[in-house]
């Protein structure tokens, strides 16, 4: 696979991009992958929510910041306010993306630093001051409504998009997803129950957006990996006693049971599951990546069950770097900017008047970011690499790493 480049003194860390030798669109034969951290499924947070106050037009959109001064420009499009002031998350994506462009060592490319004040509008506003400026590719933003209109304002200027929305129905052809998908995380859980030869998975999923998500993926790679699915319970949230004992009742139809449900409800659903002799020991019990949480590991439900997330270790260094340079934590999805504007200064670098072509950025081989490897699929979609953790004694372990590669067009 194809690497990004990093300076050979960040090595240690290697949350990030490797050596400079190991640049975007270099074998990975040249140079070693490293082990990148997880986003423990974090949510799209405003998925449904009302727009917040009509953001400024195009002419009134602010300056905004400005990171180095190089020919290449690249727009940073990001929520630093709200309705409620400033925003940590945004700030946290600024300084991320700060980081990233102190790490490279590079003189030649201008972040453009665009507040999209969390709005639809702010966000076609910001993205067409970054245009307006030069910017050749814009990264961000974070929320799908805000996407949408990011992606619809520069498709109009032929500028591609990496956003980092979790919601897929912002993805698009020249709008790449950056973010850890349901889908993902979905695939992988499914995948390795077919590997551990499980023949039959039912799923009890909660009645929201993330659960619908997950079931029509869910039912996609059972198909693709020969499980067959005897069931499908649906339940309200904070409600599903009737839909566990109907799962009970049909406990003999299935060998492993997926559930798509957030970590703060878990305990709920947990407590059903106990009571109908639904755990682990009886059935292998799947989730996503939603369950790296304290709260989830600790359930005694759940004490064997398996969830799908990325490898610590790489997050863990960068929060650390993050909180020397800044004196704070880094939001949890701070690594999609740092990732984000390497791979953008990586491939202004390497790649000519093509860096940002769909045919470099949608390279098969993919990349190697502080989230580990991942790479960028025509219809918007990522795939990335995760791993399978078995929750034991309230902690979680890894049973199947994730990859550090991905082989011609499969994982």
């Amino acid at each position: 696979m194809k690497t990004i480049s990093r300076t050979a003194r960040q090595s240690l860390v290697s949350a990030a991009f490797r050596a400079a030798a190991c640049v975007a669109v270099v074998a990975l034969a040249a140079c070693n992958p490293t082990t990148g951290p997880g986003i423990p499924g974090m949510r799209d947070l405003r998925l449904g929510a009302p727009a917040g106050p009509a953001a400024p037009t195009d002419q009134q959109a602010d300056a905004g910041e400005v990171i180095g001064n190089g020919a290449v420009k690249i727009g940073l499009v990001v929520p630093l306010t709200g309705a409620n002031g400033p925003s940590s998350v945004g700030a946290s994506l600024r300084n991320a993306a700060k980081l990233a462009y102190a790490d490279s060592g590079t003189n030649d490319v201008t972040i453009l630093v665009k507040d999209d004040r969390s709005t639809p509008a702010g966000a076609a506003a910001a993205t067409q001051a970054a245009i307006n400026e030069g910017a050749e590719i814009i990264l961000g933003p974070v929320f799908a409504t805000d996407v949408k209109e990011a992606g619809r304002v520069a498709r109009s200027s032929s500028r591609p998009v990496i956003a980092f929305s979790t919601d897929a129905s912002a993805a698009g052809r020249g709008n790449y997803l950056l973010s850890f998908l349901v889908e993902g995380y979905v695939e992988r859980g499914v995948e390795f129950a077919a590997q551990k030869g499980k023949k039959s998975i039912a799923a009890l999923v909660p009645e929201n957006d993330y659960g619908t998500l997950a079931m029509a993926q869910f039912q996609q790679s059972a198909a693709n990996h020969g499980l067959r699915v005897p069931m499908i319970e649906r339940y309200k949230p904070g409600a599903s006693a009737e839909s566990v004992k109907r799962l009970a009742a049909a406990r003999d139809q299935f060998d492993a049971l997926f559930i798509p449900e957030q970590a703060d409800a878990m305990a709920a659903v947990s407590k059903e599951l106990v009571a109908n002799g639904l755990d682990s020991k009886k059935v292998q019990i799947i989730g996503t990546g939603l369950w790296n949480d304290s709260r989830t590991l600790a359930l005694p439900a759940l004490q064997g069950a398996w969830f799908t997330a990325p490898e610590n270790a790489g997050f863990n260094a960068f929060a650390q770097r993050y909180k020397a340079k800044f004196g704070s934590d880094p939001a949890r999805i701070a690594t999609l900017a740092y990732d984000a504007v390497s791979l953008a200064i990586a491939l202004s670098r390497t790649q000519g008047s093509q860096r940002y072509s769909e045919s470099v950025l949608t390279n098969p081989s993919g990349f190697n970011g502080a989230d580990g490897v991942f790479r960028f699929r025509p219809d918007g979609m990522n795939e990335r690499g995760l791993s399978v953790l078995e929750i034991n004694g309230g902690a979680a372990k890894i049973i199947s790493p994730a990859p550090r590669s991905f082989t011609g067009n499969g994982a």
